[in-house]
């Protein structure tokens, strides 16, 4: 098969083009979805991580979920991932392998639909928030060994377990938490040069090891820009403005994703994937705000940019007119427009 690359302001259109039009018709959702990656696509994996020091799963998030329940998204409502699976046809998100874990009776059933991997707090790197208790892209991976050997067991071929794989469609968004991770050691172990070629041979790696696990079709999401969050305001330029550092490293992490997924699809038959530029999406967000509703780029709604959000702080009423829900993360509303 060929493969698919789409870059810049038109991935949007682009993905929703292909994934959900044949014909003139929508076309069917995919057979499943596994996601992997950071607090933009968890829907609640930390909670089930004993001592996790990275979870939501108290208010005010969630205010705008149903029941106002706080589910473990870092959001107020619906996050990235929801928001996505929703365009590709699923009435719901695949729940988090771990809640699957701990319900045996339907383990098998749902993991045939898919499974959400992914981790507040987590990164590419193997130790990338390791103090926080979470889950890496590594981790994460081998979480999804598992479910491959129980279809496998379901099907007792592996070459049917091939077969259900190459049909689902792998979601990934991480990367911003490694970035974070290094401007905030002071001591710098690697020059940003080496970080970088290090972070990126990692992340190679993890993608040829769900290649050959069976993914096929990958939708990459990559590194927003992380220096105009409210955190990097607030810890490294004090000023309001944004962290031009982290900016560099977000737009440098675009390119080298989209050489690796192009030079590696270059050896393989089958692989299809598409790459979501989101500096570049929320550059055109931000860059023409009142277009898209939003009033307020800078500012967390509920908290700050050095106080997190949890019932005693304060929150916005809103919502919908900011693009930061908290230190880090997009809104209900922010998610929604970039997906």
């Amino acid at each position: 098969m060929a493969k698919t690359c789409f870059h810049g302001v038109f991935v949007s259109i682009a993905v929703t083009s292909l994934l959900l039009l044949q014909a003139g018709a929508p076309s069917p959702p995919p057979p499943a979805v596994y996601i992997f990656g950071d607090s933009t696509l968890d829907v609640g994996t930390n909670n089930f991580i004993p001592e996790c020091a990275a979870r939501a799963d108290f208010y005010f998030n969630g205010i705008d979920f149903p029941y106002s329940k706080p589910t473990g998204r870092f959001s107020n409502g619906l996050n990235t991932a929801d928001q996505i699976v929703r365009l590709l046809g699923l009435k719901k998100s695949p729940p988090p392998f771990l809640y699957l874990v701990n319900d045996p009776s339907n383990f098998q059933k749902n993991i045939l639909q898919g499974a959400n991997f992914a981790s507040g707090g987590s990164g590419v790197l193997r130790d990338t928030g390791k103090a926080k208790r979470v889950i890496p892209l590594e981790e994460q991976i081998q979480h999804f060994s598992t479910i491959r050997s129980n279809i496998t067991n379901m099907t007792g071929s592996e070459e049917a377990t091939d077969k259900i794989l190459s049909k689902a469609f792998i979601l990934i968004s991480i990367g911003s938490n490694d970035m974070f991770e290094y401007l905030l050691n002071l001591s710098k172990p690697m020059s940003l040069p080496e970080f970088n070629a290090t972070l990126i041979s990692t992340y190679e790696y993890h993608i040829k090891t769900l290649y050959e696990l069976g993914a096929r079709t990958f939708g990459i999401l990559t590194v927003p820009p992380i220096g105009c969050t409210p955190f990097a305001r607030a810890v490294f330029t004090g000023n309001n403005s944004c962290f031009e550092p982290a900016q560099a490293m977000a737009v440098q992490f675009y390119f080298d994703v989209g050489s690796l997924l192009e030079q590696f699809s270059s050896t393989v038959q089958d692989m299809k994937y598409s790459v979501g530029n989101t500096f570049l999406m929320t550059g055109v967000l931000t860059g023409d705000m009142l277009a898209f509703g939003l009033k307020n780029i800078a500012a967390a709604c509920c908290g700050n940019g050095t106080y997190g959000c949890n019932q005693t702080a304060s929150f916005c009423s809103n919502r919908d007119e900011y693009l930061f829900w908290d230190q880090f993360h997009p809104t209900q509303r922010a998610s929604e427009l970039v997906a």
